[in-house]
């Protein structure tokens, strides 16, 4: 009874104290204020929502049974299916979800202020994104390890499935181009980052190799080997920049570097697995987990203040990062680190064809999402405790506030945020670049704001190496989700191409694997170059429709867990994915509409294309603009039409999930459940 009590009274202290950080970071005024709120608010708020939400979701609406045979025990192969210890579950699952969107989401909305974008991470992760996981999960696990689009087909018809299945396949495309986009960025012209970055891809074949035929099942050897080689890796990345031969080598521009992460996507969709996949996932994951919990500890360590503003005046859509106000537009530029729709593949993928017991199910996709929301959050505190003139230096682009620095500077300062030509150049230098002006899509200033906080608590004379590393840190952050998700387009379009021909189905046809990886590189990759040649940087123009992509697909997997629920006599506990989706549906919507038909040309996709397309007439732009302008006109097109396209898959797929559900609740006839026949575990 004293122990239960006890229990309840530190809940109760936790519940008071996340309260009082979170009124703090909202109704904070006037004064700046201090990042350990933000990560106090963080840990009280993910620790109450795990501990009674979570787990009330788990024995309540999915009802979890311990004693249920999973697919990893029934149709264990060896292979695909297999039996596997939670925590290496949950380190997979979480290095697989764990892309760019939880690092530069976050950095690119604090352009509002630190406030809009800390409140939804918060909210969105506990009520939306990991509820969308743990579901996900759980319903792919009842029904044998079954992706998306299929459990969308055999639970809402083939017109909302298929639906469903196109979309998820050309979201995918979207959401791959993103990644690569930013790598590019951060590696532009800048040796030491683009050695750094590939030295990564050999040394997670080293390990694959180590771990398969030199020393098999040594596990801790070939991790401890590959960590040291990815950090030997950062100052080796030093050594070649100060090296006048050497650096050549890796100094390159924005199209050459592109061309080389489409090279290096293909190789990774087609070749084997253990070679560079599952090693780069698995170092991955250490590292990723390491330095986040580093990046804690150092906040915790030096309680550094907040200098952007709680909301700036770019909340009226005029911002230079990107165009768009406040609503809808930051629900949608923090797409993973709140709700996440790639996460939906992944939890009807791979993961479900491991878990050992149903009760890991809330750990796994519950957990692992809060953990990306902290990433998240990190992220958030890295790129506001930056000086805000330092911040839209970095990530506002040239074609905005002007070509050279001196006129970017008197731009920046118009806006009331201080800083020089000087203060930037003694920063690059610094942090061993050339320049940090104009070095957009976010990777760049969540380096140098998480370089900062390493050196300020761990040696500022290492300045350059912590900016590396971090740029390092967020190219395996990046590149695991873009080969993983190659891989799974190639796996998607597999499916497709199956229905056609069996043998094209096939995924050891080598044939079908060099055609649908070809496809699927070919697709992001030409969005890729897209967002490389636009004088914007690219950012403005794909990160929306990556996020709009990314949440639609949430909202897509959230109907499907909706109709799940209420076929499955649960019609009063639709709300726990209801009101997620609900939301996902307005934001989604409204980001489209607004995309499509603003007169902004910084917004509307076709007004940006009318505007361009008169500038061409009257001979106003530049013969090196001029000479891209027909492209980058048939981008803003097709930007708009894909939009459009997603908003209608959207729609078909709730108007189905809809219709499905009101003739449950009706008594009338309806798919059947195509969940799998209980089975009595035999394991512990």
């Amino acid at each position: 009874m004293m122990q239960k009590l006890l229990k309840s009274v530190a809940w109760f202290a936790v519940a008071l104290l996340g309260a009082y950080a979170l009124s703090g970071i909202a109704l904070n005024r006037g004064e700046s204020i201090n990042a350990i709120w933000m990560v106090t608010a963080a840990a009280c708020i993910y620790a109450i929502a795990y501990r009674f939400y979570a787990a009330w979701i788990a024995a309540k609406v999915l009802t979890i049974d311990e004693t249920r045979a999973t697919p990893a025990e029934r149709l264990d192969n060896g292979r695909d299916f297999l039996p596997t210890n939670k925590w290496i579950v949950f380190g997979h699952h979480f290095a697989a979800i764990s892309g760019p969107g939880p690092l530069i989401g976050p950095t690119l909305a604090a352009q509002f202020g630190y406030l809009p974008g800390t409140l939804w991470i918060l909210i969105g992760a506990v009520l939306g994104g990991a509820v969308q996981d743990m579901v996900v999960l759980f319903f792919s696990t009842r029904r044998n390890g079954r992706s998306l689009g299929k459990m969308a087909r055999d639970e809402i018809g083939s017109i909302g499935g298929t639906a469903a299945l196109i979309g998820t396949f050309m979201i995918m495309i979207i959401l791959i181009a993103v990644l690569g986009l930013v790598v590019v960025n951060a590696m532009k012209h800048s040796p030491w980052a683009t050695s750094t970055i590939a030295a990564t891809i050999p040394i997670a074949m080293i390990v694959g190799l180590y771990i398969r035929h030199i020393r098999p099942g040594r596990v801790l050897e070939a991790s401890a080997i590959g960590v040291a080689l990815l950090l030997l890796s950062v100052f080796v990345g030093g050594w070649i920049d100060h090296h006048e031969s050497l650096r050549t080598l890796f100094d390159h521009d924005g199209l050459s570097l592109a061309y080389a992460i489409i090279l290096y996507g293909f190789a990774a969709a087609v070749l084997p697995v253990w070679l560079l996949l599952a090693p780069r996932d698995y170092l991955s994951t250490f590292m990723k987990i390491g330095t986040i919990f580093l990046l804690a500890i150092a906040i915790v360590i030096l309680q550094p203040e907040i200098h952007m503003p709680a909301v700036t005046q770019f909340i009226d859509g005029t911002g230079p990062i990107f165009g768009g106000k406040l609503f809808p537009f930051v629900f949608i530029t923090i797409a993973c680190g709140a709700v996440s729709g790639f996460h939906a593949l992944i939890a009807s993928g791979t993961t479900p064809k491991l878990i050992t017991n149903e009760r890991d199910i809330r750990m796994i996709g519950y957990g692992g999402m809060l953990l990306e929301s902290f990433v998240a959050m990190m992220a958030m505190i890295a790129a506001t405790v930056l000086e805000p003139g330092v911040f839209f230096a970095i990530n506002s682009p040239a074609g905005f506030v002007g070509k050279t620095a001196m006129d970017a500077v008197a731009t920046i300062n118009s806006w009331g945020f201080a800083v020089t030509v000087e203060q930037m150049e003694q920063l690059a230098k610094d942090m061993g670049e050339s320049t940090l002006f104009a070095r957009t899509g976010g990777a760049p200033s969540l380096a140098v704001g998480m370089a900062s906080i390493f050196a300020s608590a761990f040696g500022k004379h290492l300045l350059a190496l912590w900016y590396h590393f971090a740029i390092m840190f967020e190219a395996l952050f990046i590149l695991t989700t873009l080969d993983a998700g190659t891989r799974v387009g190639r796996f998607m379009l597999q499916d497709i191409l199956g229905n056609f021909n069996q043998k094209l189905g096939e995924t050891s046809y080598m044939p079908s694997v060099i055609l649908t990886s070809s496809v699927v590189v070919a697709g992001w990759g030409y969005f890729l170059y897209i967002g490389v040649i636009d004088p914007n940087g690219g950012v403005n123009i794909l990160w929306p429709l990556f996020g709009i992509a990314n949440q639609m697909l949430a909202a897509i997997a959230l109907c499907v867990a909706t109709s799940i629920v209420i076929k499955s006599g649960k019609a009063h506990y639709a709300w726990v994915t209801g009101l997620p989706l609900t939301w996902l549906i307005v934001i989604t919507s409204s980001a489209a509409y607004e995309k499509i038909f603003s007169d902004d040309i910084r917004v509307g996709f076709f007004a940006a294309a009318n505007h361009l397309s008169t500038q061409l007439l009257n001979g106003e732009l530049s013969a090196e603009k001029a000479a891209v302008a027909p492209q980058l006109i048939f981008n803003q097109h097709l930007d708009a039409y894909l939009t459009m396209f997603f908003v209608v898959v959207l729609w078909i797929v709730v108007i189905d999930m809809v219709n499905i559900s009101r003739r449950h609740l009706q008594g009338k006839k309806v798919l059947s459940s195509s969940e799998a026949p209980y089975v009595k575990t035999v394991l512990e």
